[in-house]
């Protein structure tokens, strides 16, 4: 039986999602969830577009800041927090809103799964180290199609967990799609023109905010070059960029290309969603 009524916004980055949450949960007296494997993290604020105070318009907002960049949040944890979240939303008597582009985590909190408790297998984890980013990719897309759609494919961390989980298990549970929640799905997407032309836009303005400075920042205090490598996307550059790996002009081309990559596999993702 369904119990609560929940809002999921979701697409692809560079649509908007935020703003547009923030309007839905102004009309239906709500409370916004973020689903973002970066915005977890504190101090991963202008790279990884978190909303500022100033946008968020009085609307209380849940699981952004919860974690340690120096430290791996999982799936697990964010769906424990989650779902914390919605029930305490859901007793205040507002809408739960779950607004995000990382549709892991959407599906993690909405549909009744249940992950497997695997711990690390150190031998394992040591042999896939040695094999580049193509090899890892493959291997998880022959083990786990499903989770292949959903990661991110230039997160060799995350390539590895999947694939040790995948191994250790010798099977791939099937995620399922039953929800003890009403929801209602709201999906933003633009044609593929405009939406490189946001990208490109917002990621020029996110360079003139100081998002290099904001990475400088986060490795003096103590994050290392090989963790902010493996937190994805714009850290991921970032982070090659500090190593002089290549110049500001290239790292800007090669992100652009890596979050259109991003776009392609989000889009994916949440076709089956989208109305």
């Amino acid at each position: 039986m369904k119990q609560h009524n929940i809002i999921i916004v979701c697409g692809p980055t560079a649509t908007g999602k935020s703003d547009y949450a923030v309007t839905l949960a102004k009309k239906v007296g709500g409370e916004i969830i973020s689903a973002d494997s970066r915005q977890v993290y504190r101090g991963l604020n202008i790279g990884s577009g978190k909303i500022t105070e100033k946008e968020m318009k009085g609307v209380r907002h849940h699981l952004l800041d919860v974690a340690d960049p120096g430290r791996v949040f999982s799936v697990t944890q964010f769906q424990k927090k989650g779902r914390v979240a919605i029930a305490n939303i859901i007793k205040r008597g507002h809408v739960p809103i779950i607004c995000g582009g990382t549709g892991f985590y959407i599906d993690a909190l909405v549909y009744d799964q249940v992950f497997p408790a695997v711990k690390p297998n150190t031998k394992l984890r040591k042999t896939l180290e040695k094999l580049d980013l193509e090899t890892l990719r493959e291997q998880l897309r022959h083990l786990d199609t499903d989770r292949y759609e959903s990661i991110d494919i230039h997160n060799k961390v995350r390539l590895i967990r999947a694939i040790e989980i995948a191994q250790t298990l010798g099977h791939v549970p099937k995620i399922t799609k039953h929800s003890s929640y009403d929801i209602e799905w709201h999906y933003l997407d633009f044609s593929d023109e405009l939406l490189k032309d946001r990208i490109h836009k917002r990621l020029l303005k996110r360079m003139r905010q100081g998002m290099i400075k904001e990475a400088q920042d986060l490795h003096e205090q103590g994050l290392s070059l090989k963790r902010m490598e493996s937190l994805g996307l714009e850290y991921r550059y970032l982070a090659m960029y500090l190593q002089s790996m290549f110049s500001k002009s290239e790292m800007i081309t090669q992100l652009e290309a890596a979050i259109w990559q991003y776009v392609k596999r989000q889009r994916t993702w949440f076709k089956k969603y989208a109305k």
